[in-house]
């Protein structure tokens, strides 16, 4: 979720946003979640959460303070932009090994058979 809010209520907005972290990672289901402040632009902040399942994200997204950050539209720039991906599939560093053993044991030509 990406929030713009109205440069004067930044700072409100903020602390709204911060006060959600303790207890939304102590909700079950949650793996993980995060607000973050665009380096580029203060008054934009980006939400990240990771949840176990769908059901535990719809759990979330049912609660109220999921409908506290719904109610926060009249401190915006502009409407909340909100994405949610769904991962059927992760791959570690095992996949990362695996690609990059593939491309070593390729034939790459070193600098001197380029000359």
């Amino acid at each position: 979720m990406t929030m713009n809010t109205i440069p004067e209520k930044r700072l409100e907005i903020q602390q709204t946003l911060l006060s959600m972290i303790e207890p939304t990672v102590k909700k079950a289901g949650c793996l993980s979640f995060g607000v973050f402040c665009d380096i580029e632009n203060a008054n934009r902040f980006s939400l990240l959460g990771e949840w176990k399942t769908r059901q535990y994200l719809n759990r979330h997204l049912s609660s109220q303070e999921f409908g506290v950050l719904l109610g926060t539209k009249a401190l915006l720039c502009e409407p909340l932009e909100i994405q949610i991906y769904t991962v059927s599939h992760l791959e570690g560093m095992t996949a990362i090994k695996k690609i990059r053993n593939k491309a070593g044991s390729a034939a790459v030509p070193n600098a001197d058979s380029r000359r």
